[in-house]
C-alpha cells in the first residue's frame, strides 16, 4: 500500500544500490564533460535536505556540490535576479544540487512581500527563458518539488523544536509558513503554471514518508539521465620501496589528546 511506511531494511538496501548508481552517474558526468543541475524545492520540512544528504553521501565533493545561498546582500539585490545563481552553475564534468534556488522569488519572496509585484511578474516571464537557455546550451536540468501535507509538516516542526540536535533547522520564517499555508499553496500553483515547461518540467515528490520520497526521487533522477558505466583504468597498489634511513622526529607537543582511549574501557 502506498500509505505504508517503507521499512528500514528494504529502504537501506535499495538506497545503497541507488547510491552505487549515483557514483556511476558521477563518473559518466566527468568522462563525458556533462553539466547537471538538480533543483530541490518544496514545503518547509518536506525532506529536501535529507534527500540531498543521501544523494551526495558517496559522491566526490569536487564533482557534486551543494549550493544553498543565504539571503541576498544589498549589492546582490541591485543585480539581475538570476545573476548570483549563474556563478554557481556547473562547468563541464560537474553536478550542482540547488537546495532552494531562483524559485525563492516565486515562493517565499512572493508570499512574504520581499519582492514587488513587478519583480514577481518579470520573474515568471524570464524564468522559462532562462531555463530554456540552460537546456539549449547542454545543461541537464532537473526540478523536484517535495510535497507534504500540513499535518505532517507541523509534526516535523514540533519534532525539530524538541530536538536540540535539529533545532537549528527551525526558523521564525519556517513557523510563519504554518499561518500562510494557503498563500504558499496559491503561489506554488501559479509558479507551476508558468514554469512547468517541456524543456524543464517539474517532478513532484510525495514526501509524507521520507524514506519512500528519497528512493523515488533518486530513482527518477537516475532514470531521466542516459548515463552509462564508465570503465576506469585498473589501479594497483605498488610495493613500498626499502627504507632509506628516515626517522620520524619527536611528536608535536600540541597533538590532539587521545580521549577516545577512555571509551575503550566502557
Amino acid at each position: 500500500m502506498a500509505d505504508q511506511r517503507l521499512r528500514r531494511k528494504p529502504y537501506e538496501r535499495e538506497l545503497f544500490r541507488l547510491q552505487a548508481e549515483l557514483v556511476k552517474l558521477q563518473e559518466w558526468v566527468k568522462a563525458e564533460s556533462q553539466r547537471v543541475v538538480v533543483i530541490f524545492e518544496g514545503r518547509d520540512a518536506a525532506g529536501k535536505g535529507s534527500t540531498i544528504k543521501r544523494v551526495t553521501e558517496y559522491l566526490n565533493p569536487r564533482v557534486a556540490r551543494i549550493v544553498a545561498l543565504p539571503a541576498p546582500t544589498e549589492r546582490e539585490r541591485t543585480q539581475w535576479y538570476f545573476q548570483r545563481y549563474v556563478e554557481h552553475l556547473p562547468a563541464a564534468g560537474e553536478i550542482v544540487l540547488l537546495d532552494r534556488s531562483w524559485y525563492n522569488r516565486a515562493g517565499v519572496e512572493r508570499v512574504m512581500g520581499f519582492c514587488t509585484q513587478e519583480e514577481y511578474t518579470r520573474f515568471l516571464h524570464q524564468c522559462p527563458i532562462f531555463e530554456r537557455l540552460l537546456v539549449e546550451d547542454g545543461t541537464l536540468l532537473r526540478k523536484y518539488w517535495f510535497s507534504v501535507d500540513d499535518a505532517e509538516q507541523e509534526r516535523r516542526f514540533r519534532a525539530r523544536l524538541e530536538d536540540p540536535m535539529r533545532r537549528w533547522k527551525l526558523s521564525e520564517m519556517d513557523l510563519e509558513s504554518i499561518t500562510r499555508w494557503e498563500e504558499y499553496s496559491r503561489a506554488k500553483d501559479e509558479m507551476m503554471i508558468h514554469t512547468h515547461i517541456p524543456e524543464a518540467p517539474w517532478y513532484e515528490v510525495e514526501s509524507g514518508d521520507k524514506r519512500r520520497a528519497r528512493i523515488n526521487m533518486i530513482s527518477h533522477l537516475l532514470s531521466s539521465i542516459p548515463y552509462r558505466e564508465v570503465q576506469r583504468a585498473p589501479l594497483k597498489i605498488p610495493k613500498r620501496p626499502p627504507s632509506t634511513g628516515y626517522r620520524r622526529p619527536p611528536r608535536l607537543e600540541t597533538r590532539v589528546p587521545d580521549v577516545a582511549s577512555e571509551l575503550a574501557h566502557e
